[in-house]
């Protein structure tokens, strides 16, 4: 019973934490939102699926996208 109290209380701990991270963001967006530009990801180099940027440039382009709209 103690262990099972134990991982609710964890679990609850971490959604919180996860529930003011994203709360304190501005509109609720994570940065870095192009994952495809890993390394450990993208070994061939290959441009963003979200956002077309291509590895070796430094912004994400979704905020362009969106302007150009």
């Amino acid at each position: 019973m103690k262990l099972a109290l134990l991982t609710v209380g964890l679990l609850a701990l971490a959604i919180a934490g996860i529930t003011i991270k994203i709360w304190s963001k501005k509109d609720g967006e994570f940065a870095g939102t192009c994952a495809s530009q890993s390394p450990f990801l993208n070994k061939d180099g290959e441009a963003c699926g979200f956002c077309g940027k291509l590895p070796e440039e430094q912004d994400c382009k979704k905020d362009t996208l969106n302007t150009n709209a």
